[in-house]
């Protein structure tokens, strides 16, 4: 397996999302093919891991090889916004009270 242009993993870890850019090419491994029906819809590495029963490690190096290839895409997992300031909460409060 080649793991990328450099024989390096990419840069993804258990809560990254992965994304389908295409459907398997039938040079596609029967586990590549696997990840790209899952990935129809935004899936994170964790899930694909438990879903196809793989370790992380070989998970990461078929993704990588699947990122080079530019079947998949990877995207950062949606963190929430931080809570407002419970100061600005009090003032908005306050202003309504007023009202």
């Amino acid at each position: 397996m080649v793991a990328g242009p450099d024989g390096e993993r990419a840069d993804i870890d258990l809560v990254t999302l992965i994304v389908a850019r295409a459907d398997p090419p039938p040079s596609a491994t029967p586990e590549q093919a696997a990840m790209l029906r899952l990935c129809t819809a935004p899936i994170s590495v964790a899930e694909l891991s438990a879903y196809l029963s793989l370790p992380f490690s070989v998970v990461t190096v078929l993704l990588t090889e699947m990122l080079t290839a530019e079947l998949v895409q990877a995207r950062a997992p949606i963190v929430r916004q931080a809570l407002p300031d419970r100061s600005l909460l009090e003032a908005v409060m306050h202003g309504l009270q007023r009202l």
